[in-house]
């Protein structure tokens, strides 16, 4: 042991006896309001370490309680995140069965309007890939009556014709397709000269002389010279005129929307058809008496 000094002992026996009677004196020593002074003392002394552990704690435990709040938060964020998202496809799917309604009501009505020209209505399965041919599937073959050369309508006009029949499907030739053709008219002058397609969304009108009367926006209608589809079938509008040698160019805008076809309607035979006019033309002559009635269209 380190052994201490001799005039150092004097000292630490000194301090310790006049500590010694401190204690005892505040041990003796009472405060009216506050009890000893040695409480006073001692609580006095505690009392920081006291507060110190409390905030500590509360610290702890409100940081814990926040932990486990914002991990309930986050689980429910998440949660009402996938039901936010469901409800989203929900009604995304509700507005697409809504529009199909819509657009089945269209050519149930076009249909009905029109009982007397067989027809069957079609949904688009399929689109050409590549810009060489511009087609569509349709899942309508043979076994629904569907046959080569049928023609392809919507209740906006035109869309092309059928080019290859199979037992349960269909490729649909579309009137924009370079190698595809209708038979039309201007529906104000009734000049006839057939309408084709150029692979691009516009059409062309061919053999029209530059001395023809063509205005812009005049509908182009079908003559139904094709013997493919009824007349007076809307085929689109003259959207551009060009003077050309010895014929006009004449550019025209599809009736159809060929770029968004859901469903179609096939013309369900290939016999002249004669199709019902809302519109009675203003140049239409009554027909004469004892004139032949024509055959009513043939169903097949």
């Amino acid at each position: 042991m380190v052994a201490i000094p001799s005039r150092h002992k004097s000292l630490v026996l000194l301090a310790g006896v006049i500590v010694l009677q401190v204690l005892m004196l505040a041990v003796q020593i009472k405060r009216d309001s506050e009890g000893r002074l040695i409480r006073v003392w001692t609580v006095g002394a505690v009392s920081p370490f006291e507060r110190a552990g409390s905030y500590g704690l509360s610290w702890v435990r409100d940081t814990w309680h926040h932990y486990f709040a914002l991990r309930n938060a986050t689980k429910e964020n998440e949660q009402i995140r996938r039901e936010n998202d469901a409800l989203k496809l929900q009604i995304s799917q509700l507005q697409g069965r809504a529009a199909e309604a819509d657009r089945l009501a269209v050519l149930l009505n076009f249909r009905q309007s029109h009982a007397e020209v067989p027809m069957i209505a079609a949904r688009v399965i399929g689109v050409s890939a590549g810009a060489a041919s511009l087609t569509i599937q349709l899942d309508r073959g043979e076994r629904d009556g569907v046959r080569k050369n049928m023609g392809v309508i919507t209740p906006d006009g035109v869309v092309g014709k059928v080019v290859e029949a199979y037992p349960k499907a269909s490729q649909v030739l579309l009137l924009t397709d370079k190698e595809s053709g209708v038979g039309a008219m201007l529906a104000d002058s009734r000049i006839q000269s057939p309408v084709g397609g150029q692979g691009e969304p516009l059409l062309i009108m061919k053999y029209v002389p530059n001395d023809d009367a063509v205005n812009l926006g005049e509908r182009v209608i079908t003559s139904g010279m094709d013997r493919i589809f009824p007349r007076d079938l809307p085929v689109g509008t003259v959207a551009e005129i060009v003077a050309g040698n010895p014929f006009k160019q004449i550019r025209v805008k599809p009736a159809a929307n060929l770029e968004r076809l859901e469903e179609v309607l096939v013309l369900l035979s290939l016999h002249p058809l004669e199709m019902k006019n809302e519109e009675k033309p203003a140049d239409a002559q009554p027909s004469a008496p004892g004139a032949a009635t024509p055959p009513p269209a043939v169903r097949r």
